[in-house]
């Protein structure tokens, strides 16, 4: 058995639930030495870049968590204004991006995931996708956690799925089949100008919750999907760049659109490094 087999196995077997909800009462403590010894070890064994963050104080933050979703200078994050542009949603490294060919989404060498199940089950709502594009991004530790929207959309509707807790990372992905639409996840779904958009923020292991702009809190729920209709509820538009949800202890966002309707740059693959605000792609007129 290789390292990388070994890493997944041990993750099959780690009570994931367990240790990601002790990891997020920690990482809520504001008890000066806990919180500050946790805050220093994580800057220095990730390199985090404070001098980006508004406030770049690292051991000033109420808590872990607080630190953890620090936000960023926005002069150094420009949202690209270019006509017909779509953004990329947040820093990290693209995992995967393409087309959605025969209802799947291309994970790593060796496998795919089915959209339908990415999505929860609903075959209607898989069916607006089908034949369209998609993106993932990956944010590491040392990222900005913050996620904002790659094009200007009116939310819709939200769903919450509950799933396991497998890291997210490179590795995880290579070793273990479906890992996206087997984490729990929380799908927003948006009107745009390209058609329907969904932005998908999955949970990882020792992510303690998932919160988004509109809802706060989302995540942990319970063991049920759960969907909030906000067609006629609401008027939640939300501008090409703003802040959209949140990480805390980060993981990966999926952007989908549908058939024909948009061209990612292309340079964009594999491994390459993103920034948010970064031109991502274009809308087909």
């Amino acid at each position: 058995m290789t390292k990388d087999q070994i890493f997944a196995f041990a993750q099959h077997i780690t009570p994931q639930k367990t240790l990601s909800r002790l990891i997020g009462k920690i990482a809520e403590c504001e008890t000066s030495w806990v919180k500050n010894t946790f805050i220093s070890q994580f800057v220095k064994k990730y390199q985090v870049d404070m001098s980006e963050a508004v406030n770049s104080n690292a051991l000033s933050y109420r808590n872990f968590n607080d630190f953890f979703t620090r936000a960023i200078r926005p002069e150094l994050r420009p949202i690209c204004d270019e006509d017909n542009s779509i953004v990329c949603p947040a820093d990290g490294a693209i995992s995967q991006i393409g087309k959605i060919e025969y209802g799947t989404l291309y994970q790593a060498k060796g496998h795919t995931y089915s959209l339908t199940s990415l999505l929860g089950g609903d075959a209607a709502l898989s069916d607006q996708f089908l034949g369209g594009s998609f993106a993932t991004v990956y944010l590491s530790p040392r990222d900005y956690h913050r996620v904002h929207i790659p094009l200007t959309g009116k939310l819709t509707k939200m769903i919450h799925i509950p799933g396991k807790l497998f890291s997210v990372n490179k590795v995880t992905a290579e070793q273990i089949p479906s890992v996206f639409a087997r984490n729990e996840r929380t799908v927003c779904l948006f009107d745009t100008e390209a058609g329907p958009m969904a932005v998908i923020l999955v949970g990882a292991m020792i992510v303690a919750s998932i919160e988004t702009t509109w809802a706060g809190q989302v995540t942990p729920f319970n063991k049920n999907v759960v969907t909030w209709d906000y067609q006629d509820l609401s008027n939640i538009e939300i501008q090409k760049g703003e802040e959209m949800g949140r990480f805390k202890l980060g993981s990966t966002a999926i952007v989908l659109f549908g058939k024909d309707a948009v061209k990612w740059e292309e340079n964009l693959q594999a491994d390459s490094k993103t920034k948010m605000g970064m031109k991502f792609g274009t809308v087909i007129k």
